[in-house]
């Protein structure tokens, strides 16, 4: 690679063709640049072509835009996070470009628009520079009217030719993506992005090529975990929802919004997050498991209507799509800090279920699972999820939808009798039936807030009241006798084990396998079921010397967060420690390791 910038020029013979297995791409620019769609038709690419491919992005929180950046990791084998450092920075400005180049791989490519971007000539002695005149030449391909409004698919163009990737089908992503509006912006988006393809990079730098997938026989879907959660709610069977729009949960809302009517459905926005949770608890009441949603502040809101649900023993599914907090806080970044909100918010003995998706595959199966819950222990069940899952795209194996999705509409056939709250029920679960069933004694129960008999009826009898308690606590625990016992990633017994939840899986299996591969006695699990906690954790722990819960909160008064708290509660384990974080970005590997071997030197020097 030179060690000078390189002006790349139109002409020049067939570039050298190097097959790489994966390859990761930071685009950095303004937010209104359409960083996102480079990125975005990158990942879907990557999905249609049987790539693995995961993604990850900040945007900023301010009306007026800002600096932004989207990175995204193909791959021809597993892909399991966004991965620690780049192989190529598409920077279009200079701040984009000075705030990014750490980013990048020793040795990588630094391709900028150089209208806009003066190279260090220190950093290029450290990486390979590639400047072309990006804005200029978009506007001399769609014409000066355009300004450069699309520089950013002709960027895609120039990625295009670098990787040789497949044109036909980038093409009808363009044509899909634009394809509602006027025919003019289509052909302006097709004529930027074949001009940046056309123009020569081959002369400065090698083609690369990636591998052909290890899963190419797979048919895959692309989306991002908001959208698979949204669908997963649909296949579950929910046709009925209502919510308030903030950021990250809009985009599920949205989306439910435009597709439940398709099914028969229903979505309505709320005039704030009280009415959103009432009106979806009057829904569920009148037969079906209905969903609201929102983020950490519209969360609080709900959390008296989540104890009525609780008290009535109502199924419901809220959604909790985390960002940083407290407060407005960090609208449009990552944390991991609803979860004590998620398990305890309310006034109180109030149990409720609580998930926790893995990434954006499983949050379409946590949702169906989800409906099931609420229905089969009638009881709210809050997913958390978090703006990393919700925002990133990947690629997963197409879903049976014969086989997953369902049909919950309630049974109207009469019964002879009914009495919702039996305190002598086999199962100790309340199963309501839809207004309107006939019941042919003619004793009709009620759903209220208060405290309440078998029928429903207020009371306030301490006897009943005890009972009543131990009833809605006694369900959750069978559940909890059901759950799976979570698989240990690596070795049942080891040195350390890194423990979490949510959007840090990926980082955490990442950094198992590179510090197994460099000898390190490294193991993992991740637990999906946050309340109630699954069975057999206990004996995974005890295999380990150290255990170290991984998750994106603050380390709180006592030095861990908030699921390392959950977990000491239960388990009264020293060991149980936490790694924790607060900066609104997601885990590197390097990261967890490093922090993974200081606490381990830590722990060591106390004995």
């Amino acid at each position: 690679m030179s060690d000078s910038t390189i002006t790349a020029a139109p002409t020049g013979g067939a570039p050298k063709v190097a097959k790489v297995s994966e390859a990761i791409i930071r685009i950095a620019g303004n937010s209104q640049d359409g960083i996102q769609a480079i990125g975005g038709f990158l990942a879907r690419l990557a999905g249609r072509s049987e790539q693995e491919v995961m993604t990850f992005m900040t945007i900023p929180s301010t009306i007026s835009g800002g600096p932004s950046i989207f990175q995204v990791r193909i791959g021809s084998g597993e892909v399991l996070s966004a991965g620690d450092e780049a192989d190529v920075l598409l920077a279009f400005y200079q701040h984009s470009y000075q705030d990014h180049i750490d980013s990048l791989k020793k040795g990588g490519i630094v391709l900028f628009d150089s209208d806009h971007v003066e190279p260090n000539p220190e950093w290029q002695k450290e990486y390979h520079h590639i400047g072309v005149p990006i804005s200029g030449l978009t506007v001399e391909a769609i014409g000066g009217t355009a300004k450069d409004k699309g520089k950013n698919i002709y960027a895609l163009g120039l990625i295009a030719r670098m990787f040789d990737l497949n044109v036909p089908k980038l093409t009808k992503l363009i044509e899909e993506r634009f394809g509602g509006k006027d025919q003019s912006i289509v052909n302006n988006a097709l004529a930027a992005f074949h001009a940046g393809y056309n123009y020569a990079l081959g002369n400065v730098i090698d083609t690369f090529q990636l591998l052909e997938s290890q899963k190419k026989d797979r048919h895959q879907v692309v989306m991002n975990g908001n959208e698979a959660l949204a669908y997963g709610l649909i296949a579950g069977g929910v046709r009925f929802g209502a919510g308030y729009p903030i950021t990250p949960w809009s985009d599920v809302m949205e989306l439910l919004r435009r597709e439940l009517p398709k099914y028969g459905g229903t979505f309505v926005q709320c005039e704030d997050e009280i009415a959103s949770i009432s009106m979806a608890l009057g829904a569920s009441y009148a037969g079906r498991v209905a969903v609201t949603g929102s983020s950490g502040p519209g969360i609080s809101l709900k959390t008296e209507a989540i104890g009525w649900g609780v008290m009535a023993e109502m199924p419901l599914i809220v959604c909790d799509i985390q960002r940083g907090g407290p407060s407005t806080g960090m609208p449009t970044n990552v944390e991991q800090s609803d979860l004590n909100l998620a398990v305890y918010g309310g006034h109180g003995d109030c149990p409720r279920v609580v998930l926790a998706p893995a990434n954006v595959e499983d949050c379409f199966y946590t949702a169906i699972e989800a409906v099931n819950i609420a229905r089969k222990f009638s009881v709210p069940v809050l997913i958390l999820s978090d703006q990393a899952i919700a925002t990133r795209i990947e690629a997963f194996g197409e879903p049976n939808l014969e086989k997953v999705c369902q049909d919950i509409s309630p049974d109207l056939a009469p019964v002879p009798d009914h009495k919702p709250y039996d305190l002598e029920a086999a199962d100790g679960v309340t199963h309501h039936l839809a207004p309107g069933t006939r019941i042919m004694s003619g004793k009709y129960p009620i759903a209220t807030g208060l405290e309440h008999d078998e029928m429903g009826h207020p009371t306030g009898s301490p006897k009943l009241h005890t009972q009543m308690t131990a009833k809605r606590r006694k369900k959750l625990q069978s559940l909890a006798a059901t759950l799976p016992v979570p698989q240990v990633y690596g070795p049942p017994e080891g040195n350390v084990l890194l423990v979490g939840w949510g959007s840090t899986q990926g980082p955490i299996r990442e950094a198992v396998d590179r510090a197994r591969a460099a000898g390190d006695s490294v193991s993992a699990v991740h637990i999906r079921y946050i309340s109630p906690l699954p069975p057999g954790l206990e004996n995974i722990f005890s295999g380990f010397n150290h255990v170290f819960v991984v998750e994106m909160n603050d380390e709180g008064l006592y030095g861990y967060g908030q699921l390392a708290g959950l977990l000491r509660a239960r388990f009264c384990d020293p060991k149980i420690r936490g790694i924790t974080k607060t900066d609104g970005l997601t885990w590197k590997v390097k990261d967890i390791l490093q922090r993974a071997k200081t606490n381990v030197t830590e722990g060591l020097k106390k004995l």
